[in-house]
């Protein structure tokens, strides 16, 4: 087991700027690969909710990534030892859309950092709040959840099932993903973790039964789900990751919508609920 008596408290308040000029470039790439054929992205619209994880991105040297592909720890992240690292969830609000084509910035702060260990071993929780600006005015708040965990042991192939049906009034999706899929999302990202599309690594170095479906990609499949049924704006979003999916078998998604009220949920192969969300929508 890992010492977990290394204090990182020097690390809370620590602060990062970030500037995009949000390009419409990523936009369209962000577009084909979730199979939008028919939004127009130009200068001056809108991006979708949670369209700003394609913006802003760390540009580290590839001298500087570490063995499982992310960047070293140790500058604006702690050096935290536990190998496997997770977004695990979010909170965020919407206040005004960031537009494209109009310079931006993210302010990064460490909001805090707790270890602790259990069952399945060590584990450290790092909270970092990200305000995102343009001209000056607050546009998007958001507090991630990133989790840093010991390997653990290996994690089991899903048993497929046949999903329950979905209750009266929801809409769902299957997504059926696939490498093509998952690469085309790092690169979006500019993400090099390896479970996501080197499969050895994947399953011989981290346990996992087969490439590993970002815990963002499904946020922002659900996050496309509500975009394609329901015409309000979103004022806030929050998800967290429960289990891990793959690209072994095809995943469920759901969204349910009462009196402005959104729940989704991703479902596993095997019914276990991978990932569970909430929107709140504007009013008519």
């Amino acid at each position: 087991m890992t010492d977990t008596t290394t204090d990182f408290a020097a690390w809370i308040g620590r602060r990062e700027s970030t500037d995009d000029d949000l390009g419409v470039v990523p936009a369209l790439a962000a577009a084909a690969t979730l199979d939008d054929t028919t939004t127009r992205f130009d200068k001056g619209s809108a991006l979708p909710p949670l369209w700003h994880w394609f913006y802003f991105l760390a540009r580290a040297p590839q001298a500087q990534l570490d063995v499982d592909g992310h960047p070293q720890r140790g500058g604006f992240m702690p050096p935290i030892p536990y190998p496997r690292r997770m977004f695990a969830g979010a909170r965020m609000r919407f206040h005004r859309p960031l537009l494209i084509g109009q310079p931006a910035r993210r302010e990064a702060v460490i909001r805090d950092i707790r270890q602790k260990s259990g069952r399945s071993g060590s584990l450290a929780f790092v909270s970092v709040l990200c305000s995102y600006y343009q001209d000056g005015v607050l546009c998007i708040e958001e507090e991630q959840d990133i989790v840093y965990r010991e390997p653990g042991a290996a994690v089991a192939r899903p048993e497929v099932i046949g999903w329950p049906a979905v209750e009266e009034g929801a809409c769902a999706r299957v997504v059926t993903p696939d490498p093509k899929l998952l690469f085309r999302f790092s690169a979006l990202t500019f993400n090099a973790h390896r479970i996501h599309y080197d499969r050895p690594y994947a399953t011989k170095e981290e346990g996992y039964p087969g490439l590993v479906v970002h815990g963002p990609l499904t946020a922002v499949l659900l996050m496309d789900l509500l975009r394609r049924h329901e015409p309000r704006a979103v004022r806030a979003f929050s998800f967290k990751g429960l289990a891990p999916l793959f690209d072994l078998a095809p995943f469920r998604l759901v969204c349910s919508i009462r009196d402005g009220q959104v729940s989704l949920a991703a479902h596993a192969p095997d019914g276990v609920t991978a990932m569970s969300a909430s929107a709140e929508l504007a009013p008519n």
